[in-house]
C-alpha cells in the first residue's frame, strides 16, 4: 500500500454492509479509502496522521435522500446540522429544484424561511441557472462540505411546462416535460419527483407522471414521490406509484413513509405489507423515512390545493367570496387533498416559520389556541396568518404513532431520510423554530432505537443510512468502507451517539458524532467542523459528460 494520509486505528468497523461488525484499522488516501485490514495491518510508518478510534464505531457517512438543503447550502455550505450527525452526501429535489429556469418560470428567488439570510448575488445567479446541472455547480463553485445531487422536481418540471395551471397538459406541453425530464438526467438527476400534496405536482393526474417516469426510463432513472395521500387515501396513493412504476417500468421510491392521522394509524401494517408484495412479484419498490412522530410542511397544506391554482393563493385569499369558500372546503374537506388540519386537529397544528415580528408571538401555539385568542374559526386563523406572511409558514402536525415507526425500521427495504435542510443554530435561530429531523434524525436512530430500544441492529442502522441508499442511488463508490471506495467517513461514540433538539428547543446539535471526512478531508474534528468545503457533485446513472 502506497503511504496513506490517514490511518484510523483501533476501530469498531461497521462498513455499511449489514455485515457483523469487526475490529480493524481504516487507511485513507487522498480522496480514497486505501485499505479496511485487521488491527495492526497497516505500518504506522507509512501514514501521516494517526487517529485513534478506540472504544468507538468507524462506518461510512450517511446519505440523507431527502435534504431540503437547497437554500441553507446557499446561506451557509457548512451544512452543520447533517455533518454534526455524520451525513456526508445530501440529495435534494422533494418536489422543488431552483433549475431548470426558463419556460414559464419566473426567474425569482423563492419566498422561503432562509431568503432573508441570502446574500442578494443568489437571486442573479438563479436566473442564469438555464439547465438542471447548473445551480449543482454553482453550489460547488460556492463551497459546501456535503456531497450534493438532486432529483429534478416535478412542480418545477410542470411549472417550466405549464405554469401553476390546474389542468392536464396539452400535447406541446407534455413534449416540453419530456425533453426537461431527458435534459435533467443527462446533467445527472437521479430522476423525477412528485410531490403529489403540493401545488402544482398535486395538480398531475397519473397518466402525465407516467409520460414522465417514461422520459427518464432510458437514463434509469427512479420515480421518487410523496403519496398523494398518507391519510384517508394512504392505501390509494401507494397503489398510484405501484401503478405508475409498473407501467412505466421504473424503480420507485416512497419519501418519508408514514400514516397520518389516528384514524389511519392501522393502515400502516396493510401498506407494508403490500410494499413486500409487490417487491416478491418484481416491482422495483422501495421507501424512507424519519425518525420522529410529527411531520413537518406549511400552514397551507391545511387548505385545498385548488387554493393556490393559477399561483393566486394570496390573492384568493384576500377576496371575501374566496376565503369562504375555501374556508368551508377546510371545514369539510372532500376526500380528495389530503387534509393536514382534519388529519391533526387544530390542536394538533404547531405553526412555526413567522417571519413578521407581529407574528412570532405565536411561536409554540397550537392553531386551535391561535383561533381561541382571536375569537376565529380556525380556517380563519391560519388564511388570516397566511395572508399577513405571504409565505407558506412552516408548520408542524403531530400525526404519526411512536410504534409505526418502529415497525418500519424493521423493513428491510426502509432507508432512513431527513425530509430537512442543513442549520447552524448560531444563524438559524434567529429563523424561528424548526422541525428538530434537520439536526437530530440519524443520531435519533442511533441513540434511540438501536442503543436503548433495541429495535434494529447497529449494523443494520447504519446499511439504511449508506450502502442502501448508495446501492438506490447507483452510487456504486460510496456508502461501504471498501477499498477504492470514495473516503466519506464517520467516527461516532455508539455508548453516547444521540439527538438534543425537541420540538420546543430545535436549534441544538446532536451528539456523539467525534469525526466525518467527505471526499478524505476532515471536516468535522472532535466535534468541531473545521471549516473545510470539500463536498462534489454525485449524479445519476444517466449523466452525460
Amino acid at each position: 500500500m502506497a503511504n496513506a494520509t490517514t490511518l484510523i486505528r483501533n476501530a469498531r468497523i461497521v462498513d455499511g454492509s449489514g455485515s457483523p461488525w469487526r475490529f480493524g484499522d481504516v487507511a485513507l488516501t487522498g480522496d480514497r479509502i486505501a485499505a479496511v485490514a485487521p488491527p495492526g495491518a497497516i505500518p504506522v510508518d507509512s501514514c501521516a496522521e494517526l487517529v485513534d478510534a478506540a472504544g468507538h464505531v468507524v462506518c461510512p457517512g450517511f446519505v440523507d435522500i431527502l435534504s431540503h438543503s437547497i437554500l441553507s447550502l446557499m446561506v451557509d455550505g457548512r451544512s452543520l446540522s447533517k455533518i454534526a450527525q455524520g451525513v456526508t452526501t445530501e440529495v435534494m429535489g422533494e418536489g422543488w429544484t431552483p433549475a431548470p429556469v426558463g419556460g414559464r418560470i419566473s426567474p425569482e428567488l423563492p419566498a422561503h424561511q432562509f431568503s432573508q439570510l441570502l446574500d442578494p448575488a443568489w437571486a442573479e445567479r438563479m436566473r442564469r441557472w438555464k439547465r438542471f446541472r447548473d445551480w449543482l455547480e454553482a453550489m460547488i463553485e460556492w463551497g459546501v462540505s456535503p456531497n450534493i445531487g438532486s432529483f429534478l422536481g416535478g412542480g418545477t418540471l410542470r411549472k417550466y411546462a405549464m405554469g401553476m395551471d390546474m389542468r392536464p397538459p396539452k400535447a406541446d406541453e407534455l413534449a416540453t416535460m419530456e425533453r426537461v425530464t431527458a435534459e435533467a438526467m443527462e446533467d445527472g438527476a437521479f430522476g423525477v419527483s412528485f410531490a403529489l400534496i403540493y401545488p402544482p405536482s398535486s395538480y398531475a393526474e397519473t397518466e402525465e407522471i407516467v409520460a414522465v417516469a417514461r422520459a427518464m426510463r432510458p437514463y434509469d432513472g427512479i420515480y421518487i414521490t410523496h403519496l398523494r395521500s398518507e391519510a384517508d387515501s394512504f392505501m390509494e396513493g401507494l397503489e398510484e406509484a405501484l401503478s405508475v412504476g409498473r407501467v412505466a417500468e421504473v424503480p420507485v421510491q416512497v419519501y418519508h413513509l408514514k400514516a397520518a392521522g389516528t384514524r389511519n394509524w392501522h393502515k400502516l401494517a396493510s401498506a407494508m405489507e403490500r410494499i413486500s408484495e409487490a417487491r416478491s412479484q418484481g416491482i422495483d419498490i422501495t421507501a424512507d423515512m424519519y425518525s420522529y412522530a410529527a411531520a413537518g410542511t406549511g400552514l397551507t397544506s391545511v387548505l385545498p390545493p385548488w387554493a393556490a391554482a393559477g399561483d393566486k393563493l394570496y390573492e384568493n385569499l384576500a377576496d371575501p367570496a374566496m376565503r369562504a369558500k375555501i374556508k368551508e372546503a377546510a371545514l369539510h374537506p372532500n376526500g380528495e387533498w389530503e387534509a393536514m388540519a382534519d388529519m391533526a386537529g387544530p390542536e394538533g397544528v404547531m405553526p412555526v416559520g413567522f417571519l413578521k415580528e407581529e407574528n412570532r408571538r405565536y411561536v409554540g401555539m397550537r392553531l386551535s389556541e391561535i383561533a381561541a385568542e382571536n375569537g376565529v374559526e380556525w380556517p380563519d386563523a391560519a388564511m388570516g396568518l397566511l395572508a399577513s406572511e405571504g409565505q407558506r409558514i412552516s408548520s408542524f402536525y403531530f400525526v404519526m404513532s411512536e410504534e409505526n415507526l418502529r415497525r418500519q425500521l424493521q423493513q428491510p427495504w426502509i432507508m432512513i431520510s431527513t425530509d430537512a435542510g442543513g442549520l447552524d443554530p448560531s444563524w438559524a435561530a434567529a429563523t424561528g423554530p424548526y422541525h428538530p429531523r434537520a439536526y437530530g434524525t440519524y443520531a435519533r436512530v442511533l441513540g434511540k432505537y438501536v442503543r436503548e430500544e433495541k429495535v434494529i441492529p447497529l449494523e443494520d442502522a447504519v446499511r439504511k443510512m449508506s450502502s442502501a441508499l448508495c446501492d438506490r442511488l447507483g452510487l456504486r463508490d460510496r456508502g461501504q468502507l471498501r477499498e477504492g471506495f470514495y473516503a466519506d467517513v464517520v467516527i461516532f461514540d455508539p455508548e453516547t451517539v444521540g439527538d438534543r433538539a425537541t420540538f420546543a428547543e430545535p436549534h441544538q446539535l446532536s451528539v456523539g458524532v467525534r469525526d466525518v471526512w467527505i471526499n478524505g478531508e476532515r471536516v468535522y474534528a472532535f466535534g468541531a467542523h473545521t471549516g473545510a468545503l470539500p463536498g462534489r457533485i454525485v449524479s445519476g446513472p444517466g449523466r452525460v459528460s
